[in-house]
Formats: structure tokens, sequence, C-alpha cells
């Protein structure tokens, strides 16, 4: 049977694992909403550079041409960006089930 020291130590460790925890998650967002606005950012300067060279365009094959280029460009963009908020999501949730093991193991094996 347990006692109230090693109840009350379980407990304090249970909260500093979670703190860690949710440390982590708090960085993981962070970290995505800092590229997010980054890809945002960069697909309104693609999307105003499109337009430009769009107004720019003297004939119709040239304008399909700057269109083409341009969803070519933001697929790929989108693909990249998906990719590494994939990455970022994966290494998050990592980082955030981390201490949740360790402390899951260390309890199991004092229990």
């Amino acid at each position: 049977m347990m006692q109230f020291d090693q109840m009350q130590k379980l407990t304090r460790d249970g909260m500093d694992v979670a703190m860690r925890s949710l440390g982590a998650v708090s960085t993981g967002t962070q970290a995505a909403a800092a590229q997010t606005a980054d890809y945002a950012k960069r697909s309104l300067e693609q999307g105003s550079h499109m337009a430009e060279r769009l107004m720019g365009s003297r004939t119709l094959d040239a304008a399909l041409q700057v269109q083409a280029e341009f969803l070519r460009a933001s697929y790929e963009g989108l693909v990249s960006q998906a990719t590494r908020m994939g990455e970022l999501a994966s290494n998050t949730a990592k980082e955030a089930l981390a201490p949740v093991e360790s402390f899951a193991a260390r309890s199991t094996r004092s229990a």
C-alpha cells in the first residue's frame, strides 16, 4: 500500500510531467503559427507579383503562361508547407509524449 509521502511525490511528479508536456505543445503551436504566418506572407507576395506580371502581359498566351507558372509555384509551395507542418506536428507530439512515457515507465516500476 502506498504511503502518503509516496502519493504526494507521485502527484508532484505527475504535475511536473504535465507542465513539461504542455510546454512542448505550446512551443510547437507557436512554431506552427510562425510558419503559417510566413507562408501566408510569401503567398501574398507571390500573388501580388503574379498580378503585376499578368497586367503586363501583352498577349493571351503570355497571360496564360504567367498564370500556369503561378499555379505551379503555388502548388509546390503548398505541398512543401504541408510537409513542413506535418513534420512539425509529428515532432511536437513526440516531444509532448516523451515526459509522459518516462513518467509512466517510472510509475509502473515503482508500483
